[in-house]
């Protein structure tokens, strides 16, 4: 397996624990009453920021964007919006959320793509 092979699996990896997560809260929030996407707010301190800090900064090695939380924010509200309009019963009904959060990414920084990235950590 290549190095950009490794890579470009470890990032769609990257993307199902994070798309997982976020239906997961976003059904925990229906199941907890909330009735508007508007409602929802991740903050610094929130347990879903916090589990996915952990999962993918586990020891802080590495800075966290300034708009990650908006990018988790507005992620759990598309998830939220489309779960609560029934969407999820339809069977790519996460295609259109994927496209719409595609935008908000931003580019991966060249030295998580060097082959010596994570002696670079330690």
């Amino acid at each position: 397996m290549t190095f950009k092979t490794a890579f470009s699996h470890c990032f769609a990896c990257y993307r199902e624990f994070y798309y997982i997560q976020m239906e997961k809260y976003a059904r925990q929030a229906i199941s907890e009453g909330l009735k508007t996407a508007d409602d929802l707010h991740v903050a610094g301190d929130s347990e879903l920021y916090r589990v996915l800090n952990l999962h993918y900064n586990r020891n802080n090695h590495i800075e966290v964007p300034p708009n990650f939380r908006y990018v988790v924010e507005q992620t759990l509200r598309e998830f939220f919006r489309a779960i609560q309009g029934g969407k999820d019963a339809e069977q790519s009904w996460k295609k259109s959320i994927y496209k719409v959060i595609s935008r908000l990414d931003d580019p991966v920084p060249e030295y998580f793509k060097s082959p010596n990235f994570l002696e670079q950590l330690e």
